[in-house]
């Protein structure tokens, strides 16, 4: 996720959240690439690391750990396919905000020789969890052949940095265009057309697709979003403002400031912070975060497998309303069953600096990042 601090003007994040980046390990040489005006924005979502030298990117397929939804797939048996590379993971709000369009890409093309291919290359270390991620592929409706990158062998095939990353790969296996972040759906799709076409594909609707996006997959409110993503791990957080120092890998008792500065956050009560996140040792302990945005997500989870731990969210010291997100009710009442992203608030304009609060009833429970739409 590796978002910069400085804060993307509403004109640069309609376009994409995503940077031109040179260096493909394809070969893109015999033939022409598309090119298209991408705006370089700070504000990514991304992981560095470094490339995987004279390795062919389409080729680095056959080191995927496992598949889903499919037999291996690799370069020759992909030979005169158009293939869109989808690299995610399941808790990126930017790769859940762009997966309805690339679902809809792959059902209306697929018939005509497009072959989508998601890499999931995870950020945490429960994404690679392979049951975590055959149950997110479910539930999210990712039903397109998934290539599992635990290692991040392929993503280093192709030296990406984001999620989401597109790359549009032609009937030869060459990359052709590249798309990083949200965004420019309706030039990625030409792109789309325009390799079927090269490749002797016809026959369908040139028009772009009208796509129907609700509750999580919803774009964010650009316009009001002035709150970067952030980390509850020490290795990536910034802003922290309860009293004294983190400790680092052992219990600490914390408390959250009477009052935050916006993009400040906070712990009370028994935690242990880690690199990756912080977890709960405690009943009763809470989190406060406080934010510019119109939706709050937490990256979170419960300590033990099988196990659940409620919760009460409040904003500015109310329950939340009309405000609530898709996993909690009025009253701020949800539980915590599994790892993966909660949409806990989606508040209605006027959009404000709000201070949002939440108290885990129960302990062993497992904070990892707040994302914002």
């Amino acid at each position: 996720m590796m978002k910069t601090i400085r804060l993307l003007v509403a004109a640069v994040l309609a376009m994409a959240i995503g940077a031109s980046i040179a260096g493909f390990l394809g070969d893109t040489n015999m033939t022409r690439p598309i090119i298209s005006k991408q705006a370089e924005a700070p504000f990514l979502h991304g992981l560095s690391t470094g490339a995987v030298a004279g390795q062919s990117a389409l080729a680095s397929l056959e080191r995927a750990d496992e598949w889903i939804n499919s037999p291996p797939l690799s370069a020759s048996v992909l030979q005169g396919k158009v293939v869109l590379i989808d690299f995610w993971t399941y808790t990126c709000i930017n790769w859940l905000r762009a997966q309805p369009y690339v679902r809809a890409w792959e059902e209306k093309y697929r018939d005509q020789g497009l072959v989508v291919i998601g890499v999931h290359s995870p950020e945490f270390s429960f994404e690679k969890d392979l049951n975590n991620v055959r149950r997110a592929a479910k539930d999210l409706g990712v039903d397109y052949p998934i290539a599992v990158d635990s290692d991040h062998a392929i993503w280093r095939a192709f030296n990406n940095h984001y999620w989401p990353a597109l790359y549009f790969i032609d009937s030869q296996g060459h990359v052709r265009h590249h798309h990083f972040g949200e965004g420019s759906y309706e030039q990625s799709e030409k792109i789309i057309q325009e390799l079927l076409a090269e490749a002797g594909a016809g026959g369908f609707d040139s028009r772009p697709l009208s796509v129907d996006v609700r509750g999580i997959e919803a774009a964010a409110d650009w316009d009001n979003l002035k709150s970067p993503e952030n980390y509850l791990g020490y290795a990536r957080t910034r802003n922290f403002a309860s009293s004294g120092e983190l400790v680092l890998d052992e219990p600490g008792s914390y408390e959250v400031p009477e009052r935050l500065r916006v993009n400040e956050w906070g712990l009370s009560g028994d935690w242990t912070v880690r690199q990756e996140n912080a977890v709960l040792n405690k009943s009763n302990g809470k989190l406060a975060y406080r934010f510019h945005a119109r939706d709050l997500h937490l990256v979170m989870g419960p300590a033990a497998t099988g196990t659940s731990v409620r919760f009460r969210a409040l904003i500015d010291g109310q329950p939340p309303g009309a405000a609530h997100g898709i996993d909690i009710d009025e009253k701020g009442e949800g539980t915590v069953t599994e790892q993966r992203l909660y949409q806990l608030i989606r508040q209605p304009h006027p959009i404000v600096d709000r201070q949002f609060e939440i108290e885990f009833l129960d302990s062993d429970v497992e904070v990892f990042a707040f994302t914002f739409g």
